[in-house]
């Protein structure tokens, strides 16, 4: 370990830095701003001193989680810590990625006439990249820092501008770092981390004028041929930063939320990025990874399956569309004659599965996310390849029914963390849901009848043994049990109202948000214990919006978003804590954005080109919007006005300039045909 660059350990007052900041803060305190402008948000550091936090970015090829902070002295640091879900390391399991984790500071390496300035941070930007303005003397400092949209890299681009009325001798110097990895370790041998600046040197910086240079951060095989490398001195670091800016100015322009809370805006536009920046080009198919330093190059039946490939077609985000159609088509190498159960992840690319708790139901999760992905993409090619596997993973459901009708499996998506029973309440509520979706789109698909009615008779019986089965006076609150057995409240006793079952609406709200369940983190995932997973509490929130109880949950809604956006652990949904350091996991992301297309405007997909609607929202509130909407093979915008107890929802075309109305009672649910 040199004064530059730490080797793959982790020092000492980092850990303690890491630990406090996956810490929930006993008080929250705004840190951050909203700058409308630039679609960012920013943060005073020097008000800030003391301040720690760590944030993920993807790219197709690598990830990055920044651990950075501002000390008590005011200067920034930052841990890097690289994932490069390509490289495969030994064994090639579900986390089996080559990492790389370095202190370099590129700043303590400069020299102004002779000396190393004493840097001050003085704002931290995050606009899809991570900036931050340092200042000393006459000098200011820029970094940018982001990963490539494409390329095996990470980049951090340097600015010195001469803020000064006189000349100042500046010297960067070159400076290059290789280090190989064991051989034996790699599933092609060594891999090589390089660490080279670019555009250094000695020059004289006139009063006014700037100078750049750039930090090239990569990985490759060792016997990788040469012309395959990134060679640092050819990158045209301008396009890199444009690219990762055009990608999220691509996911801003599409898909656009418009309500009265700004913070609830631009969270969404954030989640966005998060839920979509996450995916990587892997050889069996473009892959949607969760992250934190852990899932990368793989897949699962909760996370892609069925929280974000149902979203994907909203944002008309073509990779994410494409990618959700390689998750079900990879799943599909699973069927079998036999109905044993589908992996719970297929990892290594594709090469392998991960399958350690059980069936958790994972058939369940891939009907409900794949059927209304097929109905949402409006592609009848699509849905009838992907059909095969809907079909197959309602059978399994319907053949794992116990005594009382619900679904059996070995666990739910916790896989064990919680007591779940031999029947949880999230997979019959999910299969409930596929089969409703499933009887829409065989009936696109030009189906029988007869398999359309069945699929349609099957959803009432199952809702009505979800009801009889799970219905229970728990904790005092008249509205569901996880389980058989179960006495204490857990926070998925939400999914009723996410698949539209009203019947407990209101004492199940009580029984989550009225009750110790709920705290400034969210929900807690069982009552008297301290963990917390974001993903209930976004299904419980969307659940609120879907029951119609929009004036009710909004105040929460808005103070999660918040907490996310502007206050200790910015700016993206977090998987959970103490598990996992709130790691922004991506689909988590996506499950923030369905609170709102789902939830708050009441999207139900019922055909390739038709949904419903029953729009939800605070009466304080006079319109919402939710505009370039890409899905049902569309681009249009919808807009909803409260007229007095009536919702005026106005469907724009985008492309034939076509304008339809709907004048409804709230709480009514309508048909949309795009």
């Amino acid at each position: 370990m040199n004064s530059i660059t730490s080797s793959k350990m982790i020092t000492v007052a980092l850990v303690a830095m890491m630990l406090l900041a996956a810490r929930p803060a006993v008080q929250a305190e705004t840190r951050w701003t909203i700058n409308p402008e630039t679609n960012a948000i920013v943060m005073d550091a020097a008000a800030n001193a003391g301040h720690h936090d760590h944030i993920e970015m993807s790219g197709q090829r690598a990830a990055i989680v920044y651990y950075w902070g501002i000390d008590d002295a005011g200067r920034y640091y930052c841990e890097y810590h690289h994932v490069f879900p390509l490289l495969r390391m030994i064994p090639n399991n579900t986390h089996a990625f080559f990492p790389y984790r370095h202190t370099t500071n590129v700043a303590q390496m400069i020299k102004a006439d002779g000396k190393t300035p004493d840097w001050k941070a003085v704002q931290v930007e995050i606009d899809g990249t991570l900036k931050v303005t340092e200042k000393a003397d006459n000098l200011e400092l820029s970094r940018v820092n982001f990963p490539s949209t494409t390329k095996q890299a990470i980049f951090e681009m340097f600015a010195v501008k001469n803020t000064s009325d006189k000349p100042v001798k500046l010297d960067v110097p070159d400076y290059k770092y290789t280090w190989e990895s064991d051989p034996a370790r790699g599933v092609k041998g060594s891999y090589v981390m390089d660490m080279e600046l670019v555009n250094g040197g000695k020059t004289v910086l006139e009063p006014g004028d700037t100078r750049y240079f750039y930090l090239v951060m990569q990985a490759y095989e060792k016997n990788e041929a040469a012309e395959r490398r990134i060679q640092p001195g050819t990158i045209a670091f301008p396009a890199e930063y444009a690219a990762r800016m055009d990608l999220f100015k691509q996911l801003s322009d599409n898909l656009i939320l418009d309500t009265p809370d700004e913070v609830i805006n631009t969270e969404f536009r954030f989640a966005k990025l998060r839920a979509s920046e996450s995916i990587i080009a892997t050889k069996g198919g473009l892959m949607h990874a969760p992250g934190g330093e852990s899932y990368y190059a793989a897949l699962w039946c909760n996370d892609q399956c069925e929280y974000v490939n149902p979203f994907f077609p909203f944002t008309g985000y073509d990779i994410g569309v494409k990618s959700a159609y390689d998750c079900y088509m990879q799943y599909s190498r699973f069927m079998n004659p036999e109905y044993e159960p589908i992996p719970s992840s297929i990892i290594a690319e594709g090469d392998d599965i991960w399958n350690g708790a059980g069936d958790r139901g994972d058939a369940a999760m891939t009907a409900y996310g794949a059927s209304r992905y097929c109905l949402e993409c409006a592609d009848k090619k699509v849905a009838e390849d992907i059909w095969p596997l809907i079909e197959w993973c309602l059978e399994y459901c319907r053949l794992k029914q116990n005594a009382q009708g619900v679904v059996e499996s070995d666990h739910d998506e916790l896989e064990g963390r919680f007591e779940d029973g031999d029947a949880n309440l999230c997979t019959s509520t999910l299969y409930y849901d596929a089969l409703q979706s499933a009887s829409y789109l065989a009936k696109e698909l030009g189906k029988s009848g007869k398999m359309v009615r069945g699929y349609r008779r099957q959803a009432k019986q199952m809702r009505r043994n979800i009801c009889n089965f799970f219905e229970a006076n728990v904790g005092g609150y008249d509205t569901y049990r996880y389980y058989d057995g179960n006495d204490t409240l857990r926070s998925w006793i939400c999914m009723p109202l996410v698949v539209g079952i009203f019947d407990r609406a209101d004492a199940t709200l009580d029984a989550l948000f009225e009750s110790e369940l709920y705290t400034g983190e969210g929900l807690l995932t069982q009552m008297g214990e301290e963990t917390y997973w974001d993903r209930s509490t976004l299904y419980a929130f969307r659940g609120a919006y879907y029951a119609g109880k929009g004036g009710y949950i909004t105040p929460k809604v808005s103070a999660y978003s918040h907490r996310r956006l502007l206050e200790d652990h910015v700016p993206y949904p977090i998987e959970a804590w103490p598990e996992g350091r709130q790691r922004h996991l991506s689909a988590e992301s996506g499950l923030y954005c369905r609170i709102f297309t789902e939830g708050m405007f009441g999207i139900r997909p019922i055909g390739f080109r038709s949904f419903t609607m029953k729009p939800s929202f605070p009466d304080e509130w006079n319109q919402i919007s939710l505009k370039k909407v890409r899905a049902f093979g569309g681009d249009f915008d919808i807009s909803c006005e409260r007229k007095g107890k009536r919702i005026i929802t106005i469907i724009t075309n985008n492309n034939t300039g076509q304008v339809k109305v709907y004048n409804k009672r709230q709480g009514k649910v309508f048909r949309v045909n795009v």
